[in-house]
């Protein structure tokens, strides 16, 4: 399999009122393609932190995060704007979608930063859209849908770009059962389909059971990296 992710030697330190506070120690990782990989841990474990670096929305005080090869941490913000745009789809526990923009025009927003032409957007939409179960909920607003809606439809702006790899933190925190199951099948369904790589960062039971391997950080460092063997 192809390494799309290599994080090396990653430390993190925040300076909380001059008392520095380690967030991540020396964290070494590789990510293969089409893996389905949990990032699990207590709260002020480091998983968050270490997913935010690997997607490029944080800086690393040392180390390194090569993505496709490609060393992220020597790109320019810009750089790093349209990288994360072409590479690294994103779904967030509180769904980041735009209010005032339809299920539609949410999914294909990242399409427009593109260039892509509208009938490409037009058919990539419908196309994701109808992968997640929403077709029928194409021009409704986030505020007409369910919280379970807003999520898949966060899945499939995620999706848009045709990302390398999918970063989600936790994704499921805000839904109820049904919603969540009906979510990680969609994912799952896609990682298997379209091998394309999920990495979660989470503490629900429910996803870490889907995971095909889960890697466990403490005390921002990993202290164990297996495969769970009932994974999906």
């Amino acid at each position: 399999m192809k390494e799309v992710i290599k994080v090396q030697a990653i430390k993190k330190t925040y300076n909380a009122e001059s008392i520095p506070v380690h967030a991540l120690r020396g964290v070494d990782l590789s990510i293969q393609q089409g893996e389905f990989t949990a990032l699990v841990g207590p709260s002020g474990s480091g998983k968050t932190t270490l997913l935010n670096i690997i997607g490029g929305l944080d800086a690393a005080t040392e180390g390194s995060v090569l993505i496709d090869q490609q060393n992220i941490s020597q790109l320019t913000d810009s750089q790093l704007i349209d990288f994360r745009k072409e590479h690294i789809g994103f779904v967030f526990q509180a769904y980041n979608l735009i209010p005032v923009l339809t299920a539609k025009e949410n999914v294909e927003f990242v399409m427009l930063l593109q260039g892509k032409s509208q009938a490409e957007r037009d058919a990539r939409v419908k196309d994701l859209l109808g992968a997640v179960g929403l077709s029928e909920q194409i021009d409704r607003r986030p505020n007409q849908l369910s919280g379970g809606q807003q999520q898949r439809v966060a899945v499939a702006r995620a999706l848009a770009s045709k990302p390398k790899f999918v970063l989600a933190d936790e994704p499921t925190a805000n839904l109820d059962s049904k919603s969540t199951a009906d979510l990680l099948d969609i994912m799952a369904k896609l990682n298997r389909e379209e091998n394309i790589t999920f990495l979660f960062s989470t503490h629900d039971q429910r996803v870490i059971d889907r995971a095909q391997r889960i890697v466990t950080l403490e005390d921002g460092a990993i202290i164990s990296d297996e495969q769970n063997a009932i994974g999906s």
